[in-house]
């Protein structure tokens, strides 16, 4: 795979993750206890061979650099040929703008790409969960003697808007393709995985470029405009694979690793996934602990009660504490007697005695963000400090930092907001 070379494209804001994406860009979003968004397309691409990857980053880059380091952790930080490149934004003498799109992010650093010197380009998103081995894909690319291949998966038909929408020939040849149509004519969908050959991705960007009324996006402009020009095949995937781009998703791909036998499997040696390395002390169980179908990360402490649930590294639960179909991230304190529900609870979080997070059976959505917190799920953002006795609803947003004096009452109605 020397002549190949990924390009993961990790600037996303992540609004529709709302203030879980506040502090730190989506594809740093913590994942299943231990990992990070980003963890899965970078185990990806060293379990398929692939030795070149830049990470092309924009919005709030700064705890995503922290995670990928040198890339030491995926054995990419080896001297000579490929290894791991972190490509931050920059502005020159004739730019002066942020990158507007997908394709305009890797336009931007096509002088870098180049000088990589492989043949074949693979285009990758940061923040979706699977395992996938792309050198299969790259086979199959090369077997069809293609221009473009585009990683292609089968969704329900109500979700299908939300994606790039395609239908493929006998052959799998791409027939047409639309970006996010309101009313899509087909369930399979783009997975945000393209393979390009070098000079056919070249002359692409640089048409588009040039193009003043284009959003400059792989979706929306350059896979549709390639069509009819160049051989563009799709590439069926039929894996595990979610796009975590809503609370309820993302809580729900969380889910899916504790129950008896997850679709996603974290104990493949075969297709590690690997992380930034950290050292931490091992899980301990307190004498009143039960645990039930959970996943438990090292440095936790539980003394209460947990089930259905994913516990992230250094967080403490309480005696008499009771976590259930809930995500809590790093260094969070969760008081003696404190009930936590169908929540998701981020980084540096203390929670009180005897409080309720996600309590009651009003599942009145959110005011200020009815899009996005309307499936039940309560979010606290990262260092917010919940009183004692407080209870809070269902569809509530607590924002990053809030203290305890600014909490109005001890009650918070379900689709709440506190900033």
């Amino acid at each position: 795979m020397h002549n190949v070379m990924a390009v993961i494209l990790a600037g996303g804001r992540g609004d529709r993750l709302s203030i879980l994406a506040a502090e730190r860009a989506k594809p740093a979003v913590p994942f299943g206890g231990k990992y990070r968004l980003i963890d899965f397309t970078l185990s990806n691409c060293v379990n398929s061979g692939i030795r070149k990857v830049a990470v092309v980053a924009q919005y709030l880059p700064r705890s995503l650099a922290q995670h990928l380091g040198d890339g030491r952790s995926w054995g990419l930080d080896f001297p000579g040929g490929g290894g791991f490149t972190m490509l931050q934004p920059y502005m020159t003498r004739t730019s002066q703008d942020w990158y507007e799109g997908t394709a305009d992010a890797i336009y931007h650093n096509m002088r870098f790409i180049e000088s990589q010197k492989a043949k074949q380009i693979v285009v990758l998103a940061g923040d979706h969960v699977y395992t996938m081995r792309y050198d299969l894909m790259l086979a199959a690319h090369r077997h069809n003697g293609a221009d473009v291949t585009v990683g292609v998966i089968e969704v329900p038909l109500e979700d299908a808007s939300r994606f790039g929408v395609m239908t493929l020939d006998n052959n799998n040849m791409v027939m047409s393709f639309e970006e996010k149509p309101a009313k899509p004519q087909s369930t399979l969908v783009s997975m945000g995985i393209y393979v390009f050959n070098r000079d056919t991705m070249v002359r692409l960007l640089e048409e588009d470029a040039a193009i003043s009324t284009s959003k400059h996006d792989f979706g929306h402009d350059i896979i549709p405009s390639c069509l009819g020009k160049c051989k563009v095949m799709g590439y069926r995937f039929r894996g595990y694979w979610r796009d975590v781009g809503t609370i309820e998703s993302y809580w729900q791909a969380n889910m899916d690793l504790v129950v008896d036998l997850p679709p996603l499997n974290l104990y493949d040696m075969e297709n590690e996934l690997r992380t930034s390395l950290k050292i931490e002390p091992p899980v301990k169980f307190g004498p009143y602990a039960t645990v039930r179908r959970s996943i438990i990360a090292n440095g936790a402490i539980v003394n209460g009660t947990v089930s259905n649930s994913v516990i992230s590294p250094r967080t403490y639960v309480e005696e008499g504490a009771v976590v259930s179909d809930s995500i809590l991230f790093h260094d969070t304190h969760i008081g003696k007697g404190s009930i936590i529900h169908r929540s998701i609870i981020d980084k540096q979080v203390w929670v009180g005695h005897a409080a309720k997070i996600g309590f009651g059976d009003d599942y009145t959505v959110n005011r200020l963000e009815p899009g996005v917190f309307n499936t039940g799920i309560t979010v606290v953002g990262k260092g917010s400090r919940i009183p004692s006795h407080t209870i809070i609803g269902r569809n509530c947003k607590i924002g990053c930092w809030v203290k305890d004096s600014q909490f109005p009452s001890a009650n918070i109605a379900s689709g709440s907001t506190i900033e």
